[in-house]
């Protein structure tokens, strides 16, 4: 190997990048504060990164379908796409709790007025455990118990747990009062980022052929466009399923005559924006409505709940978000039940697309490398006959 001035800059860069990574495994907990630390301050931008990346997708669609043949309304159309987009999500999540919030209001009331039905129910059992008092006051006197140091305790375990009840509640307020800051100034950041999104993509082109060489450039860039087609995708994929879901639950319940059916559709249409486990949080809200009512009819639901999710999991859903994303049904199976067991809902969220984009660029790997090898396609297209 010849030590040149590039050479001795790579051998430095390589020990320097291992001492660091040395320090960082030694030291994980500051590492690990120090990205908590970063993250928390970052909090708001991604997460209006997050909201723009979404809104993006029906923002991108309107865009093509207002006034396509008119120049005069280039400077319009991207204000004008972008109020429509934040329109109708507004309307749509405010017609969702137009339908929650009554049903659920009807439920407490439900649950309200069996209260003394229960209550009575209650009485009865007293009234009966009446019958064994005499035997546990025997009993009771001839135990030794220090009453006075009994109440001390239960003074101070109440006193313990109030204080503990005030600190949590304050640090709850604090952690509402953050969470609502923390959303808006995402939203209006990702405002920003919807209106500069074109400049916004340049300069970053700029940034990577700048400082990284043509080549990787330009395949970072590549790999970055696969990426954004490919959640963009998964994206839309998932709102056409939950409403699919959604649907099929307020059919079939109304058909069935079930109460609430419209705010079980609705419930399990939103909840299903979960991958694949989204929806039994709405069975499980909907089998409770019922329950106050009636527990045959709730049992009844929860079959008809199996039955629904056993059609939409194994052939709506496989076909609908594997398509739109290019990924075969199985590795969407796998993708779900690897990202939940590592990041939760969040990560099956997350991993569809991802392995989506990893199955994309293998798949083209595998071709350039098969036609670098030339290896034969008879070979790897059937198995060898014996």
């Amino acid at each position: 190997m010849e030590f040149n001035k590039q050479t001795v800059k790579a051998l430095l860069g390589v020990v320097c990048g291992g001492i660091a990574f040395a320090a960082a495994l030694l030291h994980l907990d500051v590492v690990a504060g120090a990205a908590g630390w970063l993250l928390g301050i970052l909090a708001p931008l991604l997460l209006g990164c997050a909201i723009a990346f979404i809104l993006n997708v029906p923002m991108r669609a309107l865009e093509h379908c207002l006034f396509p043949h008119v120049k005069k309304a280039n400077k319009l159309r991207r204000p004008l796409a972008l109020l429509l987009t934040v329109a109708a999500v507004s309307a749509v999540l405010a017609l969702a709790g137009m339908v929650i919030v009554p049903g659920v209001r009807d439920a407490v009331a439900s649950i309200a007025a069996q209260v003394p039905e229960a209550f009575e129910r209650l009485q009865e059992s007293a009234a009966r455990f009446q019958e064994y008092l005499p035997l546990l006051a025997n009993q009771i006197e001839g135990l030794s118990i220090d009453w006075a140091s009994l109440s001390q305790k239960a003074v101070g375990l109440v006193q313990n747990w109030g204080k503990g009840l005030l600190i949590s509640g304050g640090g709850l307020v604090s952690g509402i009062v953050s969470g609502v800051t923390t959303f808006f100034i995402g939203l209006i950041f990702s405002l920003y980022i919807l209106l500069q999104k074109e400049k916004l993509a340049r300069q970053g082109r700029q940034l990577c052929y700048a400082f990284l060489p043509e080549a990787a450039a330009d395949q970072l860039l590549n790999i970055l466009r696969l990426s954004e087609r490919t959640f963009s995708s998964f994206l839309s994929g998932q709102c056409l399923e939950a409403v699919i879901l959604g649907t099929m639950f307020f059919v079939s319940m109304t058909l069935l005559h079930f109460p609430y059916a419209l705010l079980v559709g609705v419930l399990i249409a939103l909840t299903a924006l979960i991958p694949i486990v989204g929806a039994f949080i709405g069975c499980a809200v909907g089998a409770l409505l019922m329950l106050v009512n009636d527990p045959w009819q709730a049992l009844w639901f929860i079959v008809l709940f199996l039955v629904l999710q056993q059609i939409e999991g194994n052939l709506i859903y496989p076909h609908v978000v594997g398509s739109s994303v290019g990924l075969p049904s199985i590795w969407v199976l796998a993708a779900v039940t690897v990202g939940g067991s590592l990041m939760g809902i969040l990560g099956m969220l997350v991993f569809i697309p991802l392995c989506s984009v990893l199955y994309a660029l293998l798949r083209q790997l595998t071709v350039h490398r098969l036609k670098q090898r030339r290896v034969p396609a008879e070979k790897w297209r059937e198995p060898p006959k014996k």
